[in-house]
Formats: C-alpha cells, structure tokens, sequence
C-alpha cells in the first residue's frame, strides 16, 4: 500500500474508463475483481465501446453497467462521433462518480477525457515523462504486461489485488448450445483442432496460406479441422475452409461470443493470432497455439507460455498499429508453418480432451 494514498471514503460511485476491445477489456478484468473487492457495496460504471456490450453484462458481478463512449478522432478503436460529446459529458457529470480511474493506456489521449467527467477524485496512468502523483497518478510502466499494469495501478492506490487470472464465465445454455453445434457438425471435442484465422487488424493476421498448411498437416494426422470467426471474417474463413480441403468445417459466424468460448473450451486446441480469441482461450483453459503478427509480445501474450505458447519473429518495426503493413510483413512471414505444428503437436500430447456431454 502507497504511503501517500488519499482516503477511500464514500466511495459509492465509479467510473472506469476503457474504450478498447474484447482482449484489451478480459485483461482488465482482474483489476476489476479487485477493484469490486476492495467496494463492493459502489455501483461500478465502465466507460467503454458498444461492441463489448456482450462481454460486460457477462461481468455484472464487477460492473454494473456500460455506458457508452461516443469516441473521438485520436481513438481508433471505433468511428468517433464527436458532436455527441458535449451531451455525453454532461450526463457523466450529472452522474457525481465519486472515483473516476483511466485505465486506458498511459494518459496521453485518455487524461483529458477523465478530468471532464467531473468526478471527485480521479486516479490513473501518467506518460512516463510526466511525475507521479502519489496515490493518484502513476508514472505508466511501459515493460509489464497488460494485466499486470492495471494491478499495479490498484496497489498504487492501495488496492489489494485480487490475483491475475483471466475469467470467462459460460452459461449452462451456452455449454448445452455448443455440444449441440459441434455433434451437428459430425465434430469430436476430443478430436477437433480449431483454426481461427481473423484478427481485427490486417498487420495482425498469419498468413492464410499458413494457416491453410497448418490444417492439412493436422487432418493428415487424422485430427478433425474447425474454423471460427465472426460474420465479418467469413470470406477470410471460406477460403481457409477450401484451402484445408474435404471434411474441414467451417463454423464461421454460427456462434455468438459465449457459445464460442464455449466451443473452444471443449475442443483440443485452439490455434489462433495474437487476437481476443487467445485471451479467451487462457480463461476458460483450453490449450492454444498463438502466433503474434506485430503486437507487443511481452505487453499481450498468455501469462501461461507453458499451456498457450506464442510463437513469433523479431522485426524492428514491433510493435505496430498498421492495419495494412507496408514493408512485406516480415513479423507474420517469418513464423513458418513447420514451427506452428511442431508446437501443436506438443499441445495435442499434453492437453487432455475436455467433455461436457
């Protein structure tokens, strides 16, 4: 516990800013476990992207509600409505949080957006050439991983913190719903290996022609090849499907978020990019193999190397936000296929197949 921290005294109200993706928001969730331990009794609002919504209200137990962050140009997570701002601001502040915390990134676009919600104490990340505050703003800690930064964060504050664990929570219908997708598609859990070849950024995906290797080397060992994705990701899903051959399945866009984590949890193996699928993957256990095109490896692999290895090749332009790469995308070619099923063949010997039927 900080020597300097301010008193947590009629804490009833928080605001939590995190405006990012699926994998970015389930590596914050240990330092809202945390968060709800330490108030328990303080109705928690996270400030965050719409398309998170089904990942939150799997969470009520640490927030309480989503409120919806219009955007601005300098976020590219999603397309920013800036008229809707003045509005915005003005309900937040209507609101009286009594705590407000950036957990979005080091401050330097986030800072601006937490000191105009109006709360009574604010608390978060400064960039690293900016001082601290003790008990309020810590200097961001550029080396850590993503989920241990947050828990840092709260020990600043004085805040215990609540282990590092991802969860992922699955309903008894989402379970009962997946056993039922899988047996429809002629699929054994025991058996099945899943290809998820998307990631929302171009830079981030292996090469589909890669992938494609992965899956044939796989079925010609006699494992069973399926392939998830969202809707948006079909045509990417199709062609892998076609590349893999006869008796690949393709179950792209026939799950909601909850029913896929539920599908991998049951199946073998899970491979993947460096993606919000492989966040998953770590909290509810499954075994996978992930390959990290252009992300911060150190920032955003599985704490587990051991049940989640990652594989990856140096280039001196990692990390980066590019969605289309523009110097031949030597980080993702420079994994090979061969690497990836020397890998999976590991995994496969040590996972042991998960049946819930």
């Amino acid at each position: 516990m900080h020597a300097s921290i301010p008193i947590w005294k009629d804490i009833e109200r928080i605001a939590v800013f995190r405006a990012l993706n699926l994998g970015d928001m389930l590596c914050s969730m240990p330092a809202l476990r945390g968060l709800r331990k330490a108030f328990p009794n303080a109705r928690v609002s996270l400030i965050g992207l719409e398309n998170i919504r089904p990942l939150i209200e799997r969470f009520g137990r640490y927030v309480d509600e989503l409120l919806i962050f219009p955007g601005l140009e300098s976020f590219p997570e999603q397309r920013a409505r800036e008229e809707q701002l003045p509005e915005f601001y003005q309900r937040m502040q209507s609101r009286h949080f009594d705590l407000a915390l950036q957990m979005h990134g080091d401050g330097t676009r986030s800072n601006a957006v937490l000191r105009r919600l109006g709360a009574r104490i604010e608390a978060g990340f400064v960039p690293r050439d900016q001082s601290e505050q003790p008990g309020r703003w810590m200097r961001w800690p550029d080396e850590r991983h993503e989920i241990h930064r947050y828990l840092a964060l709260l020990e600043y504050l004085g805040i215990p913190r609540d282990g590092d664990s991802l969860e992922f929570p699955l309903g008894s219908e989402e379970q009962r719903m997946a056993g039922q997708l899988l047996a429809s598609a002629g699929l054994q859990p025991s058996r099945t290996v899943i290809l998820h070849p998307g990631a929302r950024l171009a830079s981030r995906r292996w090469p589909l022609e890669r992938f494609v290797q992965v899956g044939r080397g796989l079925a010609s060992k006699g494992w069973q090849i399926a392939i998830t994705g969202s809707r948006s990701e079909a045509e990417l899903a199709a062609a892998l499907a076609s590349g893999v051959g006869p008796g690949c399945v393709n179950l792209c866009g026939r799950t909601q978020l909850g029913e896929l984590g539920a599908v991998v949890s049951r199946c073998r193996l899970l491979i993947c990019n460096d993606t919000g699928i492989s966040h998953v993957a770590a909290a509810v256990g499954a075994a996978s193999v992930v390959i990290a095109s252009g992300s911060d490896v150190n920032r955003w692999a599985p704490l587990d190397r051991r049940r989640h290895p990652i594989l990856h090749a140096p280039a001196d332009c990692r990390p980066c936000a590019f969605d289309e790469c523009p110097v031949g995308h030597l980080c993702a070619w420079g994994v090979g296929a061969a690497e990836v099923l020397e890998q999976a063949a590991g995994q496969l010997e040590q996972a042991a197949a998960t049946s819930f039927t």
